[in-house]
């Protein structure tokens, strides 16, 4: 297992964590101790989890899981994540001081721990002002409540002004930002990932098989069935069946994906994450599994080198579309500066 910095910290994580939304819900308590215990033997050393899944169950049981295995709290660099709805109250969500502080205290409750190491605002606020979300953080890093904090599905623009605005006032600044990102929705290269790069902030992709579809278990003009997420919910949200079953694009990615982890002998799904693994500014891939087999053949991409034949065909085969402005290749010149002068 390779290990990398969590963004600018100090601190030191997997090159693959696990996450674990499948937990009190895909995943029985038994099973996700099952996962957790084959996940610290594989040398993973990063648990991700967050206060909506399952309604606050998939905290109990990691909290349970480290409550029963001597060692395994200081073993472990542990994230949650704080935003979305735990209530049906006005103030039973957002990132307000006034929810986070009782967001912040369920989940060290739920998880049995003084400290949560990473705390990760779910998703953007349009309503609470940033300054109020960010002094939060500040003062939790202070009193002890967290090490360290960062955020999931920012653009841009928000991930930018957030970490200028703590830098500004002084206030401990993030260090991770989890987005979507995988071969089939790379749309994040245009502008969170020079974001991110400009302020050292580390990325933290969800989904990496983009919702199942880079496993190779789905056929084309062929419905999902069986014991998978779309043969469970076809129109489950952004992965949904129809769409990109009608999409070209899909099946292009999909065809490159399988030509290469051939030539390797690997399943889709490890040639996949071990691609995203390797692109710029990521920390650590974060893993989904309902069962230890799923996770046992998602850790063996750790194994796997790419060679830059295999990074070439893989980006080939699964760029962005860009549309004329502001972001096609025109436009891009308008922003290019050779040293020698000229454009």
């Amino acid at each position: 297992m390779e290990y990398r910095t969590l963004g600018s910290s100090g601190a030191v994580v997997s090159a693959y964590a696990l996450g674990t939304m499948t937990f009190g819900a895909e995943a029985s308590e038994e099973t996700s101790h099952l996962i957790l215990d084959d996940y610290l033997d594989a040398g993973g050393n990063f648990l991700d989890t967050a206060d909506v899944y399952s309604q606050g169950a998939s905290e109990e049981i990691i909290g349970r899981w480290l409550a029963s295995r001597s060692g395994a709290r200081d073993r472990v660099v542990l994230a949650t994540k704080g935003r979305f709805p735990m209530g049906k109250g006005p103030n039973d969500l957002g990132t307000s001081r006034r929810h986070l502080g009782k967001a912040l205290d369920d989940s060290l409750r739920r998880l049995g721990v003084e400290q949560i190491d990473l705390y990760q605002m779910h998703a953007w606020d349009p309503i609470t002002p940033l300054e109020e979300t960010l002094r939060f953080l500040h003062d939790s890093v202070c009193n002890g409540k967290i090490a360290y904090y960062g955020f999931s599905n920012f653009l841009g623009w928000q991930l930018t002004k957030a970490f200028h605005l703590a830098k500004a006032h002084g206030w401990n600044l993030p260090v991770t930002l989890q987005p979507q990102y995988n071969l089939l929705v790379r749309d994040i290269e245009l502008e969170i990932v020079p974001a991110a790069l400009d302020t050292g902030i580390g990325l933290l992709p969800w989904s990496p098989l983009g919702g199942g579809w880079l496993s190779g278990k789905y056929k084309r003009d062929v419905d999902p069935s069986g014991a998978t997420r779309l043969g469970e919910n076809p129109k489950r949200g952004m992965e949904a069946w129809e769409a990109r079953n009608a999409d070209e694009h899909t099946w292009r990615v999909l065809d490159a994906v399988e030509a290469t982890a051939s030539l390797h002998s690997v399943s889709p799904s490890q040639l996949a994450l071990a691609w995203l693994a390797g692109r710029p500014a990521v920390t650590s891939v974060i893993l989904g599994a309902r069962t230890p087999d799923q996770l046992a053949d998602n850790l063996a991409a750790a194994d796997l080198e790419l060679t830059s034949e295999d990074i070439e065909r893989l980006n080939g085969a699964s760029n962005p579309r860009l549309g004329v402005y502001p972001y096609g290749p025109n436009a891009q010149e308008q922003r290019s500066r050779k040293m020698a002068g000229g454009r």
